[in-house]
């Protein structure tokens, strides 16, 4: 459904992804990990859209349509959704006001259906109808902004959800929350691609679903099943890497 193909980007002059190759399929769950400055944030961003990351060669294509000409609005009414390693603070926006927006523009509900459905799944992360009167992210904790951007994957029910480290300064309980509804979405049929460090994430879901590829320098350089998490945790990407000639 998701194809990447020879990717090669570029920032500020810099080439970052140096021919990446990757194919996600419907429902599929892909997962990236690598130390970091291997390109794994690069990746993610380029295929949601982001102006500052310029493909200099290769294509990324939904269900055959090629996205690189579009901008990330269009590359999100086609069906893709970033969940942000540093959800971004937006003053003056409030959640259920963003929230109905998104449902309005992307769903076609109506104003109060959209209002009543962004409450009862907000509860189910954790948040109170009060929160959602708050402005997006602003004096919110690590765990309150990843499970915000969960709680918009459950309301987009997104064909493709790219989760860039969904881990990173969330605390034990709300890694577990957010862990659940990833693996939710996922049976629900959203394809999944989940950039991470660590493979602590991957305990909570079904490492039998799970397909592995590890990036260096820009290169997806070892692609295989769960049991390679495992050796991550165990030796380090160091043996990885020697193993390949990387």
């Amino acid at each position: 459904m998701l194809k990447v193909e020879n990717l090669h980007v570029s920032v500020e002059g810099k080439e970052i992804l140096k021919g990446v190759d990757l194919g996600i399929g419907a429902g599929e769950f892909h997962v990236i990990m690598g130390p970091n400055g291997s390109g794994k944030s690069t990746l993610a961003l380029t295929i949601a859209g982001h102006p500052k990351y310029i493909v200099t060669n290769g294509r990324i294509t939904l269900n055959g349509e090629n996205l690189v000409p579009m901008g990330p609005d269009e590359r999100a009414k086609k069906g893709i959704l970033l969940a942000f390693q540093v959800p971004p603070e937006v003053e003056g926006v409030k959640i259920i006001e963003f929230l109905q927006q998104v449902l309005v523009e992307l769903k076609g509900l109506d104003p109060v259906e959209a209002y009543d459905l962004i409450v009862e799944k907000a509860k189910e992360l954790w948040f109170k109808e009060e929160d959602l009167h708050r402005y997006v992210n602003v004096g919110f904790s690590g765990g309150e902004r990843k499970r915000l951007e969960i709680l918009q994957a459950l309301l987009i029910e997104p064909k493709v959800l790219i989760l860039d480290e969904p881990d990173s300064g969330v605390d034990i309980d709300s890694l577990s929350i957010i862990s659940r509804k990833i693996d939710e979405l996922h049976k629900n049929g959203t394809a999944v691609l989940l950039i991470t460090h660590y493979g602590r994430i991957l305990e909570h879901l079904d490492k039998e679903a799970l397909r592995v590829h590890v990036m260096k320098e820009g290169k997806i350089v070892k692609t295989g099943d769960s049991g390679l998490v495992d050796r991550i945790e165990r030796e380090g990407f160091g043996e990885i890497f020697r193993e390949v000639g990387a």
